[in-house]
């Protein structure tokens, strides 16, 4: 593999400085077309699941990792307790993350559980539903076991998630597994040898689940939970496992192979898997499953590479489409992640915000859950009743500064609307903060009711956007009728260019 990537790094090198020369001349349209052929007919890596890559698939370089060389690469994971750092927690006692057990070697990151009676453990509990377990002890006896985790900095946004890897033959966990906002997915939680059953019923077992975190986060939390009987034991060998996200369904691969998929239609509005995620690969004590015995330690959780596929879009937005789309924060990934974001964190930091709506508009706009083109949540104008009216001049929503990024060009901005039936606004203004550009849809009377439809207007940008650019979205009093206004929805804001 090692070889391989060189070689393509290679080509891709020569290919670039190819494609440079001959866009000096622009007469030499013969070489370009004979260049990109080239480059298209050249390998690469796709997912096990689908090998001909007829879904259209391109790698996210910036996320996925074959884990080469000697040490953990810092620009993309995040080692639990490091520097003395951790992430949300130190791990599922008795067992406690430390950062000597996660090392790259021959080409494999290599997470290690073992016992060492000598380790400091942190002296504190760790409360998982009705447990409230100590670092390095159980019920009172000593179980000196450390373990490790690593998460990935940057998150993403549908896609195929795929690993390489097998557990150690003990009753520690090897997990692949994902967290956002208000949401976990687990793409598996494996187990060489557990002592007793539970969820995981051997180390022949593979189970995937997913969680939702939205409060009030009352466990049992779960709202998907597949087992899986295989033909091997997990410790045995490397085996390709993957999970294929969309917006509205969830499936999972072993070996390339289809296992199950679960959809929004089967669990309706806990389909939860709205927003972007990170990656998690750890190893965990399940006292359920039994404590790992100190002869059968040290064991290694080994995973070759991770890698996550996504599809290409037009859509500008694409990458925050979960906030254009009123499902949670948009992200600003350049500010390092608070250390104590759990994912029913709905704070606004410098590293997650979310649409703001002032206090006199609050009466008017929400964002609310069940009435939605995509994911579960959009935005709604409640209306009014005969014998009310607007208070307020304009019911106003706004992103936070700095959440638009367009060049120069010409632009299409769409939004998905749902009229209700009755007396309804003629207009929405949707504005771009700076440079300022005022947008108008109107005419929203003679539009259809009762159904979602797509509504689209064209600007232009002169300059680029400035560091606080963003949207502000307003209903205003001399669009809606005096009294009985009806209900409106507003979902899935995309802008593209016009070409």
């Amino acid at each position: 593999m090692i070889d391989q990537n060189k070689n393509i790094l290679l080509l891709s090198l020569s290919i670039l400085m190819l494609l440079n020369t001959s866009c000096k001349n622009s007469s030499n349209t013969k070489t370009q077309k004979n260049i990109i052929e080239v480059a298209n007919e050249q390998p690469s890596i796709l997912p096990l699941s689908d090998p001909e890559n007829k879904e259209g698939w391109v790698l996210n370089e910036a996320i996925s990792d074959e884990f080469e060389g000697t040490t953990i690469d810092s620009t993309k994971w995040f080692v639990e307790g490091q520097n003395g750092d951790y992430y949300i927690w130190k791990g599922r006692p008795p067992s406690q993350f430390v950062p000597h057990n996660v090392n790259v070697r021959d080409g494999k990151l290599i997470i290690t559980s073992q016992w060492e009676p000598d380790y400091e453990f942190a002296n504190e509990r760790y409360a998982d539903g009705k447990n409230n377990d100590a670092y390095g002890k159980l019920e009172g006896k000593p179980i000196p076991v450390t373990t490790g985790g690593v998460i990935t900095k940057k998150r993403f946004l549908y896609g195929y998630m795929e690993v390489e890897a097998k557990v150690g033959f003990a009753a520690i966990s090897g997990a692949f597994w994902g967290i956002g906002f208000e949401q976990e997915l687990d793409v598996f939680e494996l187990m060489g040898n557990p002592k007793k059953y539970g969820f995981i019923e051997g180390g022949n077992y593979w189970i995937g689940t997913a969680h939702d975190w939205s409060p009030p986060s009352v466990r049992p939390t779960a709202v998907f939970l597949h087992s899986e009987k295989l033909d091997f034991n997990t410790s045995d060998d490397f085996h390709v496992y993957g999970a294929e996200w969309g917006e509205d369904y969830l499936s999972f691969y072993i070996d390339g192979k289809h296992i199950v998929t679960f959809t929004q239609d089967d669990v309706g509005t806990d389909f939860i898997f709205n927003n972007p995620m990170e990656i998690w690969l750890d190893s965990e004590i399940f006292k359920r499953l039994g404590v790992p015995h100190k002869e059968e330690l040290p064991v290694d959780f080994e995973i070759k590479y991770m890698r996550v596929w996504q599809k290409p879009s037009d859509n500008l937005l694409a990458k925050d489409k979960a906030f254009y789309g009123f499902e949670g924060p948009i992200l600003f990934e350049e500010t390092p992640r608070p250390l104590y974001l759990v994912p029913e964190n709905s704070e606004n930091n410098d590293y997650q915000k979310f649409w703001r709506i002032d206090d006199g508009s609050k009466q008017y706009l929400s964002i609310y859950e069940g009435q939605y083109n995509s994911g579960v949540e959009s935005l709604k104008f409640s209306g009014y009743e005969k014998n009310e009216s607007l208070l307020i001049n304009k019911a106003v929503i706004k992103s936070p500064e700095g959440a638009l990024n367009l060049p120069v060009g010409d632009y299409k901005l769409s939004v998905k609307l749902w009229l209700d039936q009755g007396r309804i606004a003629d207009a929405i203004h949707i504005s771009l903060m700076n440079p300022k550009i005022d947008l108008k849809f109107d005419g929203l009377k003679k539009k259809p009711r009762r159904e979602w439809i797509t509504v689209v207007t064209n600007f232009s940008r002169t300059k680029p956007s400035a560091d606080n650019d963003g949207l502000q979205i307003e209903i205003r009093r001399e669009d809606l009728p005096p009294t009985k206004a009806a209900k409106l929805f507003i979902d899935d804001i995309e802008i593209k260019k016009n070409y």
